[in-house]
C-alpha cells in the first residue's frame, strides 16, 4: 500500500494550524485573567530579556510593524506598565522600560505560559520532545528557504 506524501503533509499542515489556534485561545484565555492580550504580554516578557531598547528593535524581535508596537506601547504605557525615556541624543527617539507594575505582570504571564507549556508539551516524553524540536526546526528552516527563494524571485 502506497501512501500519499502530499495529502498525508496536507493533513499535518491542518493539524498544525489548528493547533496554532487552539494554543492561541489557550494562552489568550490565561493572558485575560491577568488583563493582558498575548501582544502586550509578549511585549513585557520580551522587555524582561532586554529593556532599554526602542521601538523599533521591538518590533523587530516581535515581527510586528511599527505602527502595531507603538499602539501596543500606548496602551501598555497608559496602563502604567511601560514607560518611554528619551534616547539621549534623539529626541524623536525613545527607549522602552518596564515599570514594577509591568514587571509583575510580565512575571505571571510567563509563570502562565510555564504552566500550560507543562499541562502539553511538558507531558511529552524526554524523547518525543527532542524528536519534535527537531521536526519544527527542520519545517521552519524549510519555510525560511521558501520565503527565501520567493523574495529572491
Amino acid at each position: 500500500m502506497t501512501r500519499d506524501t502530499g495529502r498525508d503533509a496536507e493533513r499535518v499542515w491542518f493539524r498544525m494550524i489548528r493547533l496554532h489556534a487552539r494554543f492561541g485561545a489557550a494562552i489568550s484565555d490565561r493572558f485575560k485573567s491577568i488583563g493582558l492580550s498575548v501582544p502586550q504580554c509578549d511585549v513585557l516578557t520580551t522587555l524582561t530579556e532586554r529593556e532599554g531598547v526602542s521601538q523599533q528593535e521591538l518590533a523587530e524581535r516581535l515581527y510586528v510593524t511599527k505602527g502595531n508596537i507603538s499602539g501596543l506601547i500606548d496602551r501598555l504605557q497608559a496602563a502604567g506598565h511601560v514607560e518611554r525615556r528619551a534616547t539621549e541624543g534623539d529626541r524623536r527617539s525613545h527607549a522602552i522600560f518596564l515599570t514594577e507594575q509591568g514587571r509583575g505582570l510580565a512575571r505571571q504571564g510567563l509563570e502562565l505560559q510555564r504552566a500550560f507549556v507543562a499541562e502539553t508539551i511538558g507531558r511529552l516524553a524526554p524523547n518525543q520532545i527532542e524528536s519534535l524540536e527537531s521536526l519544527i526546526v527542520t519545517v521552519r528552516d524549510f519555510a525560511r528557504a521558501a520565503t527565501a527563494a520567493r523574495r529572491a524571485r
